[in-house]
């Protein structure tokens, strides 16, 4: 099981490439509610796209080991959104379904406190195939579980100081 390495180009390509995977399903979704970290790039993009507000719900598993441990997993209270109630058919948006635990949990919580959403369908970038569940919509399956470097995951552990440094070696 190799890493699997990718760019910002081949990030954005595969949002776009999920984006039409929903639109030719013809699914109109009321809202469109992102998992925050993860799928919050994936969620801006098709907020963006459909014109239509973003709804975030924190969650957060992976903290130990640099973020490749999955622990107990935490669900936000509340959810944050614009322009009225979470309602209706709901995309549910994150960059991958791995363990597929967080989606299942997720989707149960979901259930439970917003009974005004009558169906709810979930959309990624990479499905595992050691998932618990299957996504609705994925762009690509990865049948050797490989861990996944997003670019933006440069920024880990980078701090203040060692962005100083990089903005201060840029001006000379």
């Amino acid at each position: 099981m190799a890493d699997l390495f990718v760019t910002q180009d081949e990030y954005d390509d595969l949002i776009e490439k999920l984006i039409l995977k929903v639109a030719d399903d013809g699914y109109e979704f009321d809202t469109i509610l992102c998992l925050a970290r993860g799928g919050m790039r994936v969620g801006d993009i098709f907020s963006r796209v459909h014109n239509m507000p973003l709804a975030v719900l924190a969650t957060s598993s992976y903290r130990e080991e640099a973020g490749k441990v999955q622990g107990d997993l935490d669900i936000a209270g509340f959810i944050t959104k614009t322009g009225g109630e979470i309602k209706g058919k709901l995309l549910l948006v994150d960059d991958m379904v791995d363990s597929g635990k967080t989606i299942v949990k997720v989707i149960e919580h979901l259930k439970r406190a917003f009974p005004a959403v009558t169906e709810v369908r979930v959309a990624v970038l990479w499905w595992k195939s050691h998932s618990v569940c299957k996504p609705d919509y994925w762009v690509d399956y990865l049948e050797d579980n490989p861990w996944i470097h997003q670019p933006f995951e440069y920024y880990d552990d980078f701090g203040v100081e060692r962005l100083r440094e990089r903005q201060a070696q840029k001006v000379r």
